[in-house]
């Protein structure tokens, strides 16, 4: 039995949900193997840094190219995941073990990261700051999700 045109509308809404994870995945690649030399502001122009956290589970080391804010000599990134209701794994490694590295165009920086929610006195400051980085999404991810979106800290330590 075939809906017609809404079951092709919901087809097509998840293959370019499917298509934007490959481009997604294919810009991290370019990334990391350019050595930051290309990525860095290659996606919609935003600036976007490399996050290297230690898995929770398997103590590997994993990779998450994010859009990021400044505030200060902090960097600010936002554990979205587009909305969904479950948060970004690496939200749940960076809670477990705060020390991490980001890289930023070619530079690697040691970090301590520390999620902040709408509890957080600065929080508000700091969403303002990611989401006008990225154009207001975050703000339409937070509408699409029942969790609070986190904005997560990271401090260089020096």
């Amino acid at each position: 039995m075939s809906l017609g045109w809404a079951e092709s509308a919901a087809e097509v809404e998840v293959g370019m949900a499917n298509l934007f994870t490959k481009v997604l995945k294919v810009h991290q690649w370019v990334y990391e193997n350019s050595g930051g030399v290309l990525g860095h502001r290659l996606l919609f122009g935003n600036p976007t840094l490399l996050l290297r956290t230690t898995g929770r589970q398997t103590g590997q080391v994993r990779t998450s190219a994010l859009t990021y804010g400044r505030d200060g000599d902090d960097y600010l990134v936002t554990a979205s995941n587009g909305g969904s209701p479950r948060p970004p794994g690496w939200l749940a490694n960076v809670k477990a073990k705060a020390e991490c590295e980001i890289q930023v165009g070619r530079k690697r920086v040691p970090v301590v990261a520390r999620a902040t929610y709408p509890d957080d006195a600065d929080y508000a400051r700091r969403w303002a700051i990611v989401d006008t980085v990225n154009q207001g999404r975050y703000s339409d991810y937070q509408k699409m999700t029942k969790r609070p979106i986190a904005v997560v800290v990271l401090t260089p330590v020096s």
